[in-house]
């Protein structure tokens, strides 16, 4: 063979193997991207599914999850609201104050007058299911007879020594039994008007009374009033007549003022 036949062959054969190398070098760049690609498509899959959106949800605790759920249900309703559960209604000296009203007829008056009577020395809780009904068992509002005061001081005296006799009979009591026309679950904010029906023991005698109650909701506060009618006569005492005091009639008031009262969830 000539020195130029050996000469192109070298070539031929250096280009082939130039290209064998160049073919096996792309080749082993695209299976690496294509590994590559592989790899970071598996990888990068379990950690939104499965690590971060699944594992955490497997791994909260069932008792967890119910308190989460409890504390969000409470924190969406009304401060005064309690579907859930009951309220109570705390009556003490600091934020309430009973009242009587009564009509006299005095020496030297041809009308009758005034006479008012009242005590700060009123305790007791008004405790309501989670339905708005009054739970009597937990219920009972007592007021301290011995500690009512007017503008005078012998009408006092006369009225608890011989109408009242509070020396055996210091208290009067009020037992709730139901309400009726109070909106449920309470507002939050306004006002609301309703009757609050039990039995009212004065000078041991117990009689059903009905109090008519208008209350000023204010988040988890309540203040108003609560009146109610009375006789004389119907708890067995004999009206008042002694002294400048000619008559008082039989018919009267009962009041209840309650201020910023707390109104108290149950569990």
């Amino acid at each position: 063979m000539s020195i130029r036949g050996i000469g192109r062959r070298w070539r031929l054969w250096c280009a082939a193997a130039g290209l064998a190398l160049l073919l096996a070098a792309c080749g082993g760049q695209a299976a690496g991207q294509a590994s590559a690609g592989a790899s970071a498509s598996v990888g990068a899959s379990p950690k939104p599914l499965a690590s971060t959106a699944l594992a955490p949800t497997a791994s909260v605790p069932a008792s967890a999850s119910a308190a989460g759920a409890a504390a969000s249900t409470a924190a969406a309703s009304a401060p005064a609201q309690a579907v859930d559960g009951g309220l109570v209604l705390t009556l003490n000296s600091s934020n309430s104050k009973a009242e009587y009203q009564a009509q006299e007829l005095l020496v030297g008056h041809s009308v009758l007058s005034p006479a008012i009577g009242s005590t700060s020395a009123v305790a007791g809780t008004i405790a309501l299911d989670a339905s708005g009904k009054v739970l009597p068992s937990a219920s009972k509002v007592t007021i301290n007879l011995t500690t009512l005061a007017s503008d005078k001081s012998r009408r006092d005296h006369f009225i608890q020594g011989n109408t009242l006799e509070t020396a055996q009979f210091p208290n009067a009591v009020f037992a709730p039994t139901h309400l009726s026309g109070l909106p449920w679950p309470l507002p939050a904010a306004g006002q609301a008007t309703f009757q609050m029906a039990g039995n009212l023991t004065v000078h041991g005698v117990t009689r059903p009374t009905t109090w008519n109650v208008v209350a000023q909701f204010s988040g988890s506060s309540v203040s108003g009033k609560a009146t109610a009618p009375f006789t004389i006569s119907e708890f067995g005492m004999t009206s008042p007549k002694a002294g400048p005091v000619l008559s008082v009639r039989d018919a009267g008031t009962l009041e209840i003022d309650f201020t910023h009262v707390a109104l108290a969830r149950t569990a």
